[in-house]
């Protein structure tokens, strides 16, 4: 008896363990979560660092971003792990980041966190003001990539090429016009309570690159071909929908949703959204159009609804053609950088609950029926698996709890900073000296959302390891609204 009591003691104590762990992993805290995203954004900080800069182990950097083309192109965001400003993901995440404070001011604000996203827009955004000189003229690139990817230095004494790539009238680049246009325009709507002129100026912009962007098409790979091998675009008629659905939410402007109504593409049913594919985005935006009977519910607005929803049930594992996901429960779109597709899918699922529950309408699916509490919880259910709630019991959001990626792949992460080690750390010598030495980073990069585990949901924490261990800006500025809103 004894011992089956004991037995029955030692079941108990496990049981509690195993209870304490889940309960540590669901009690995610979205707050801290919410905090970190934005400091990450600081991190990727190119140009002249601010007085109130709180990523202490960054300093100044590229400072002279520009001048061999007469231009001034200092500051704006390093991409990933590397120092080249690539324009079209920029561009990208700064949309989203746009996005989540135009959904999500009030919660942002609430959490003392409006402030600091809007800061993050604003790096972006004043850089994308520069790169704009002229209507049809829009700065795309600066650093080369081969020889960037080459060295593994620190940002503030980087030694590589610094060539700032542009296209025109005769070498367009529709997609990142377009979806520079679309960062400018969702900007604008998010600065116009708290600085009407900024937000003018953007729009302004924002405009004006619209009308390069359709008046002058063609992939911006074309004209600057270097980027092709890093960030090629797969098409550009995406961004142009894309950013005429943020420029009508942002003027009211009928031209621009007409131009959306007779494209007569909606896009059908994507498998991601995505710095390159943002059909997905637009289905959900135009949705939000038939949902508040600003368009009507036929034609190729019943197209871009049903399209968008169908994006969503695959996510839920109710369309016809569901998504894949990992045994612990994670999404899964591609091996490499997995969790970008994921946030970018979450954010989705997140907003379209809310324009959903504004209606009292649901959603559905071939599976069934889904209302929008169904939408949070499946939202909820990826957020959780990246803070935390996984078979690893490990954060895939940097510096958050007490397990996360200790060997990021990141230059100015994992060399001691030059504040700490002023010392250079030359282009290749950075390899054998940090690159290849396996211990964790000397600096936290907080905020970061990696690339993340595979379909089995294992993960490798090596710095080598750059289709699981790289960040990207894009990756994390859907977070942030999503983290708004549960927080």
């Amino acid at each position: 008896m004894a011992s089956s009591s004991s037995s029955i003691v030692g079941v108990l104590v496990g049981l509690g363990v195993v209870l304490a762990h889940i309960h540590g992993c669901l009690g995610a805290d979205y707050k801290a979560a919410l905090t970190s995203s934005l400091l990450f954004y600081e991190a990727q900080r190119s140009g002249k660092l601010p007085s109130d800069q709180r990523i202490k182990w960054r300093g100044d950097s590229g400072l002279q971003d520009g001048k061999a083309s007469g231009i001034d192109l200092v500051g704006g965001y390093y991409d990933a792990g590397d120092h080249v400003k690539f324009g079209f993901p920029m561009a990208f995440t700064l949309t989203m980041l746009a996005w989540s404070v135009v959904e999500y001011s009030p919660q942002l604000g609430a959490k003392h966190e409006l402030q600091n996203a809007l800061t993050a827009i604003k790096w972006g955004t004043d850089y994308l003001l520069k790169a704009h000189p002229e209507p049809n003229v829009l700065y795309v690139q600066v650093g080369d990539g081969d020889s960037d990817h080459g060295c593994w230095m620190r940002p503030e004494e980087m030694t590589t090429p610094r060539p700032a790539y542009k296209i025109d009238a005769q070498h367009p680049g529709s997609d990142v016009a377009a979806e520079s246009a679309a960062a400018l325009a969702a900007a604008s709507i998010a600065f116009k309570a708290s600085d009407g002129r900024y937000s003018s100026k953007l729009l302004g912009h924002a405009k004006q690159l619209f009308e390069f962007a359709r008046n002058h098409q063609g992939l911006y790979q074309n004209s600057v071909p270097g980027v092709g091998q890093f960030y090629s675009s797969s098409g550009f008629q995406d961004e142009l929908l894309w950013a005429a659905v943020w420029l009508y939410r942002a003027t009211g402007d009928r031209a621009y949703l007409d131009y959306l109504g007779g494209s007569g593409n909606a896009g059908g049913a994507r498998t991601m959204f995505s710095w390159d594919d943002k059909f997905a985005g637009v289905q959900i935006l135009a949705a939000k159009l038939v949902l508040d009977g600003k368009v009507q519910g036929s034609g190729v607005w019943s197209d871009f609804k049903s399209q968008g929803e169908q994006f969503l049930c695959s996510c839920l594992q109710k369309g016809n053609n569901n998504f894949r996901k990992t045994p612990g429960g994670l999404l899964y779109f591609a091996d490499w950088n997995n969790l970008q597709y994921v946030t970018t899918a979450t954010f989705l699922a997140t907003v379209y609950s809310d324009y959903l529950a504004a209606k009292h309408a649901p959603m559905q699916c071939v599976g069934g029926l889904v209302q929008p509490p169904d939408l949070i919880s499946f939202a909820k259910s990826q957020v959780d698996y990246i803070l935390g709630s996984n078979p690893n019991g490990m954060s895939y959001l940097v510096g958050l709890g007490s397990k996360y990626p200790s060997q990021v792949h990141h230059r100015g992460a994992s060399i001691v900073s030059i504040k700490t080690n002023p010392t250079p750390v030359e282009c290749k010598a950075g390899f054998d000296l940090w690159f290849h030495k396996n211990a964790p980073n000397p600096n936290v990069l907080t905020g970061a959302v990696v690339g993340g585990p595979d379909i089995n949901d294992q993960y490798s924490d090596t710095r080598t390891n750059y289709n699981m261990a790289e960040t990207g800006t894009a990756n994390g500025a859907p977070f942030v609204g999503v983290l708004a809103r549960l927080a």
